[in-house]
C-alpha cells in the first residue's frame, strides 16, 4: 500500500474508492487486482462511524435460523419499503460474509464450544447478531479490513477530501477532484464508487462523527444522480444524554439482553406497546420522544439485567458510561432519541450502479431498497459487505468512460453549520409537520444555493419529508399519523431546488 500515491494514473482500469469504512474498505478488496485509489479524509481506521458501531453484523448462522426468515425481519421493519428481492439476496449472502471475514482474522466472540456467540436485537426474530469484543464489532472489524488493506499491492490510500466528480462529454463519471493540504488532485477513473457514509452529524444530537454531513450525496447530487427516500433518517432511542456531542450510544443488544426504559420513577416508558422493548427503533425513538415531551426524564436500566458483569459483557458503554461519570451497575443511564442512520441515499440498481454512468455507492450513502423505511439493526455492516463484490463485478463489465471535459462547480466551505444542525433538530427531527418542514426549506435553500453541500443535502431531507403526507417507519409526521399506499420519493437536485421553490411561495 502507499499512503502517498504518485498520481501518474497511467492505468485506464483504475477505480477510485471516496472513504474507508467498512464499506470503501470491503469493496477496495473485492476489486483486487484491478488498481484502486482509496480516498479517504481521516488516516485508515479513523473518522468513520464503522468503528462506532456496537451492535454487529445480521447473519443467519444458527441452527434455528435461515436467511429467509431473516429476510422476512428485514422487509417488516422496513414498513413496506424493503424490497423483497434484495432482502433476500443480501440475507443470503450474510454467512458467506462471515466467514470472509473470519478468513481475514476477524476476532468474532465465541459460545463455548467454538461456535459464534449469537445476540439478540430488536425486530429480529432469532439470535443472529455475530459480534466482536462484546460492543466492539465495528473497531474490531474494521481494524481487521485495514490491515487487509495494508497488505493488498492493488490499493494506494490518499489522504484528501473530495471535492467533486469529474464527467466526460456524455455526463459519465471520469474520476474525482479531491484536496490534499491545499493542492487539488485530479484523479481519472474507470468508476467512482461513494461510501462516504451518512448525514447523522447535519442533527445537533448525533451518534456520528462530526464529518457525517453527507458529502458524498452531494456529489452525487451535483452530478446529476437520482437520490431516493432522503425523508428516512433512523433516529437511534438510546443515546446516552450526558451533553457530548457527538453523543455516545448504548447499543440496543443492552435491551436485547434484558434491560429496561423506564422513567425517574421506575415506570416501563414501553409498557402496553407492541414490542416492548425490543420494538423497531422508530417506535422506541418516539415513545421516548413523547416521554419527554411530557417532561419525563427516560433512563436505561441495566442492573437488573446485567449488574456487574456490565463491564465484561458491553465494555464499550461501560466505557462510554465511566466516562460520564456514571457507574451503570449501580444507577440507571440517562438517554434520548440521536440521528443514528440514514435509509435512504443515492439510488442504486441490484449491482450498486447509480443512475449516472460511473458512478456507485456502497453502504450508508446508497439506497438500495434494503432498509426501506426503518433498518433493521446490524443490518447496515452486512448490507456493505454484500454490495462491495457486486459492484467490483459490475465495473468489470461497465463501459470506460471518455476523457473528462466537464469542470466540476466550485462549493464553498460549510459556515454556517450550527445554524443548519439547529433547524434540522427542531424541523426535521424524530416528529414532523408541514409547518416546521416548509420552515426549515425556507432557511435551509439559501444556503444550499449559495454552494453549500450540508445545506443541500439537509435541504433534501426537508423536501423529501414535506412531500411524504404519510407516517411511515422513521419518518412521522404528526398532521399525516396515518399511512398511504408504498411509495419512493425520488428527486435530483433540480427537483429538490424546485421544491425548495415552490414551498417558498406557498
Amino acid at each position: 500500500m502507499n499512503a502517498h500515491a504518485p498520481f501518474s494514473f497511467a492505468s485506464p482500469d483504475r477505480v477510485v474508492v471516496v472513504g474507508a469504512g467498512v464499506a470503501g474498505l470491503a469493496t477496495a478488496l473485492r476489486l483486487a487486482p484491478r488498481p484502486v485509489t482509496l480516498v479517504t479524509a481521516s488516516p485508515l481506521g479513523l473518522g468513520t462511524a464503522t468503528g462506532w458501531a456496537q451492535g454487529g453484523i445480521a447473519a443467519a448462522m444458527g441452527a434455528d435460523d435461515a436467511p429467509a426468515l431473516h429476510a422476512v425481519d428485514t422487509l417488516a421493519a422496513g414498513a413496506g419499503l424493503s424490497e423483497p428481492d434484495v432482502a433476500e439476496r443480501v440475507a443470503a449472502a450474510g454467512p458467506g460474509l462471515v466467514d470472509w471475514l473470519v478468513g481475514l482474522g476477524a476476532p468474532f466472540d465465541r459460545a463455548s464450544d467454538g461456535a459464534l456467540a449469537l445476540g439478540l436485537e430488536a425486530a429480529h426474530s432469532r439470535r443472529r447478531i455475530v459480534r466482536a469484543g462484546g460492543d466492539s464489532t465495528g473497531r474490531l472489524v474494521l481494524e481487521t479490513l485495514v490491515r487487509a488493506v495494508a497488505a493488498s499491492p492493488s490499493i494506494d490510500v490518499v489522504v484528501a477530501s473530495a471535492r467533486s466528480l469529474m464527467r466526460d462529454a456524455g455526463g459519465a463519471v471520469a474520476g474525482l477532484v479531491c484536496e490534499r493540504d491545499g493542492t487539488v488532485l485530479r484523479l481519472p477513473a474507470r468508476a467512482v464508487v461513494l461510501a462516504t457514509g451518512g448525514l447523522g452529524a447535519l442533527y445537533a444530537s448525533t451518534t456520528n462523527p462530526r464529518g457525517a454531513l453527507g458529502g458524498g450525496l452531494a456529489l452525487a447530487a451535483r452530478a446529476g444522480a437520482t437520490l431516493r427516500d432522503m425523508e428516512f433518517v433512523q433516529f437511534h432511542p438510546t443515546a446516552i444524554a450526558v451533553g457530548a456531542d457527538p453523543m455516545p450510544l448504548a447499543t440496543e443488544a443492552l435491551r436485547g439482553e434484558g434491560a429496561r426504559l423506564v422513567d425517574a420513577d421506575g415506570t416501563p416508558i414501553m409498557a402496553g406497546i407492541a414490542g416492548g422493548d425490543l420494538a423497531p427503533r422508530d417506535v422506541v425513538a418516539r415513545a421516548i420522544f413523547q416521554a419527554q415531551a411530557r417532561g419525563a426524564r427516560v433512563f436505561l436500566d441495566c442492573r437488573g439485567a446485567l449488574g456487574d458483569r456490565m463491564g465484561t459483557r458491553f465494555p464499550t458503554v461501560a466505557g462510554l458510561c465511566a466516562a460520564a461519570g456514571i457507574d451503570p451497575r449501580r444507577e440507571a443511564i440517562p438517554v434520548r432519541p440521536a440521528a443514528h442512520y440514514h435509509m435512504g441515499g443515492v439510488r442504486v440498481d441490484a449491482s450498486g450502479a447509480s443512475t449516472v454512468p460511473g458512478l456507485f455507492a456502497c453502504g450508508e450513502v446508497a439506497s438500495t431498497g434494503l432498509h426501506g423505511a426503518n433498518r433493521l439493526a446490524s443490518n447496515s455492516l452486512l448490507e456493505a459487505m454484500a454490495f462491495a463484490p457486486w459492484i467490483a463485478e459490475a465495473i468489470e463489465n461497465a463501459a470506460r468512460p471518455g476523457r473528462a471535459e466537464v469542470e466540476p462547480e466550485r462549493v464553498r466551505p460549510i459556515s454556517d453549520l450550527a445554524r443548519i444542525r439547529a433547524v434540522m433538530e427542531t424541523r426535521v427531527g424524530v416528529v414532523r409537520d408541514a409547518a416546521g418542514l416548509s420552515d426549515a426549506l425556507g432557511d435551509l435553500a439559501p444556503l444550499a444555493q449559495a454552494g453549500c453541500d450540508a445545506a443541500l443535502v439537509g435541504l433534501a431531507v426537508a423536501a423529501a419529508a414535506l412531500s411524504r403526507r404519510e407516517s411511515r417507519g422513521a419518518h412521522w409526521r404528526s398532521d399525516h399519523p396515518d399511512q398511504a399506499p408504498a411509495r419512493h420519493t425520488q428527486m435530483t437536485l433540480a427537483q429538490v431546488l424546485a421544491a425548495a421553490e415552490t414551498a417558498a411561495f406557498a
